[in-house]
């Protein structure tokens, strides 16, 4: 880890936007997911969210994702209703993401707020059980014949929406993570191998100096 790469790594996690996501549901192309991945990471989502009754079913590798899956936690619910009610527990407005042009222009939101932008796969689109569970819903308006973009398209264009509007207000100025949350995130992304270790064995992670480098020696296990 030479200091500017510490210097870049820092600057990032200083921009993330905790309170932004996307949750999709039934997309399961290994394009698209990587596509969504890469556009949250390119805004400062910190996280995405994935419906599947299999687990394991949705994986982002990080070629196909240019490396973002390991800067963008992907969280895998085997419901719907879970994973929204989870989000708004959190104080998050769910949005879903539709074709219907009796929802909003998406382009008249208020974004600056917590939110959780709702999308499904292109060829079916959201199921009516999401749209009901959001609490309002947007659409991207098109003048072709077409009446639909790619799923990962049409979420760039919202989030890239949502960045605009946050740089207007200022939210990426100063971080907007809690300083431990901010340190325990800064830890993991820049000393993975010694953060994995830590986890296993149950041990508080070691400081860091200003170069990025372990300040001291590494925490032992107690036998």
């Amino acid at each position: 880890m030479t200091p500017e790469r510490f210097a870049r790594i820092r600057q990032v996690l200083s921009l993330r936007q905790p309170d932004l996501t996307v949750v999709m549901e039934n997309v399961h192309k290994p394009h698209n997911l990587a596509a969504i991945a890469r556009s949250c990471d390119a805004v400062g989502a910190m996280e995405v969210h994935c419906i599947s009754a299999e687990e394991n079913s949705l994986v982002l590798s990080q070629k196909s994702a240019s490396g973002s899956s390991k800067w963008v936690d992907v969280h895998v619910h085997q419901t719907l209703e879970h994973c929204l009610d989870g989000l708004g527990a959190r104080g998050l407005q769910r949005l879903s993401l539709t074709i219907d042009e009796s929802a909003a222009d998406y382009r008249e939101l208020d974004y600056t707020g917590p939110t959780a932008l709702v999308v499904g796969a292109e060829l079916d689109g959201l199921t009516p059980a999401a749209v009901a569970a959001c609490d309002r819903s947007v659409y991207i308006p098109m003048q072709g014949m077409v009446d639909s973009l790619n799923v990962s398209v049409a979420t760039a264009l919202v989030l890239f929406e949502a960045r605009r509007q946050r740089e207007r207000n200022g939210q990426y100025r100063e971080s907007s993570l809690p300083p431990d949350a901010f340190a325990k995130r800064l830890f993991e992304w820049t000393q993975p191998v010694v953060a994995e270790y830590c986890q296993r064995h149950g041990l508080d992670y070691p400081a860091l100096n200003e170069d990025g480098d372990i300040d001291g020696p590494l925490p032992v296990p107690e036998t």
